[in-house]
């Protein structure tokens, strides 16, 4: 019976150790965000902006985002945070998703801009050809765990 105990109280401890690592690894091993003047100059010329909201459909307590993000013509640039995590993709959409389903549905319509290694701000380039104005929503997904983040319309 001892030996059940040991057992199970190791294999809890093991899983709970590995769940903290998945969340605190991005973390530890996240790049330096971009300068706060760099995200404000591309924020003043934006053509587009929206915000990411907590009270998203499939957000949760440990899958959200909150902040304002801003579109030039040749950068996406957001300021506010997200929940940590690893593998973060962002998508431009055509239609607004806020969920799991709905993201999977519309994928394929979807360009996906590039990856988010930072939580706090980010500033990633268009890819060249993109006209952001065939789109109206900005995702982020997190790509490993196929777990909806946030999502932002914008006009």
């Amino acid at each position: 019976m001892r030996i059940l105990l040991l057992l199970g109280s190791h294999l809890i401890f093991a899983v709970v150790g590995f769940a903290l690592g998945i969340y605190a690894l991005p973390i530890l091993t996240q790049p330096k965000s971009p300068a706060m003047q760099e995200i404000q100059n591309i924020s003043q010329h934006a053509l587009y902006n929206g915000m990411f909201q907590r009270e998203r459909l499939d957000s949760d307590f440990l899958h959200w985002g909150e902040g304002s993000i801003a579109i030039s013509d040749t950068q996406i640039v957001f300021i506010g945070e997200l929940a940590p995590g690893p593998d973060y993709k962002l998508y431009l959409s055509p239609v607004f998703v806020e969920t799991e389903q709905s993201f999977e549905q519309y994928k394929d319509t979807m360009i996906q801009i590039g990856d988010i290694k930072t939580f706090d701000r980010f500033s990633l380039d268009l890819p060249p050809g993109v006209n952001v104005a065939e789109f109206n929503t900005v995702v982020v997904w997190c790509e490993s765990f196929a777990e909806f983040i946030t999502s932002a319309r914008y006009n």
